[in-house]
């Protein structure tokens, strides 16, 4: 009886957390933050920045909540990570947290997103006019796919971030998958030094891939770690896209003491 009584009240725990989340990120965003994405809309400002930016305070406020809701959760997120700027970083991928997370650290920040995402009317929306890149170029998305990849460089040096995740999609086993060779194909053609490399570890164990419910009474510590910049020398006859793949990997492996 005890057994069963624990697991209803996990059950109801993580429900409960789940559902204030959601009503945060869809009324907190229609209620408090909607007429300040209308007023970057519609004024002279640089639309993109405005919107990178608004997006920035809309996670952090969602982190914020979220860690009062489970205090359980212990967050260790590295300085080193959060003070990156003007740089392409690359990180292992866990949970559907993750990118949420990148965001709520940088306010100038693009990352590659599903294209399917961009589909939505609202939501599109958003990611478009952030500047956020599709991750295939086919049909309406291929016009500004590339615009962003071709004005990838000047953003960089004008301090913006780009975060990408080259599993290209969340582990289920914790382990790092197959990297996909889009993300240094991007540093390659913006001549991008350093690449960051950054280690996520357990934001899985709150928030799986596959489950709807925010895991509120587990007790973890999620931290989130510099694992290493490369800086591959792009001109040299030497350099190979398959050599610096494999640099960024044993990174990680290295941070995941693999």
């Amino acid at each position: 009886m005890p057994a069963i009584f624990f697991a209803l009240r996990k059950r109801v725990c993580d429900f409960t957390v789940t559902m204030i989340l959601w009503v945060y990120y869809i009324v907190g965003f229609l209620v408090l933050f909607s007429p300040f994405y209308l007023i970057a809309l519609f004024s002279r400002v640089n639309r993109e920045e405005a919107f990178q930016r608004l997006n920035h305070r809309f996670h952090r406020r969602f982190f914020a909540l979220l860690r009062i809701l489970v205090p359980n959760v212990k967050w260790h997120i590295s300085e080193e990570v959060k003070a990156l700027r003007s740089c392409v970083i690359i990180a292992n991928h866990l949970s559907f947290l993750d990118p949420l997370l990148f965001v709520s650290f940088f306010e100038k920040q693009k990352t590659i997103v599903k294209s399917d995402y961009f589909r939505f009317a609202v939501f599109g929306w958003i990611l478009r006019t952030s500047g956020y890149i599709p991750s295939g170029a086919e049909g309406p998305f291929t016009v500004h796919m590339i615009d962003q990849i071709k004005s990838m460089k000047e953003y960089l040096t004008a301090g913006g971030n780009l975060f990408i995740f080259p599993e290209g999609t969340r582990s289920r086993d914790g382990r790092i998958g197959p990297f996909d060779s889009g993300a240094f194909k991007i540093a390659r053609l913006c001549q991008a030094t350093p690449i960051q490399v950054v280690f996520i570890r357990n934001t899985q164990k709150l928030f799986a891939p596959g489950s709807f419910l925010i895991n509120a009474c587990n007790e973890t510590v999620i931290e989130v770690e510099l694992a290493g910049a490369l800086e591959p020398d792009y001109e040299s006859d030497a350099f190979s896209l398959s050599g610096l793949m494999a640099e960024a990997r044993t990174l990680m492996e290295k941070k995941a003491g693999l």
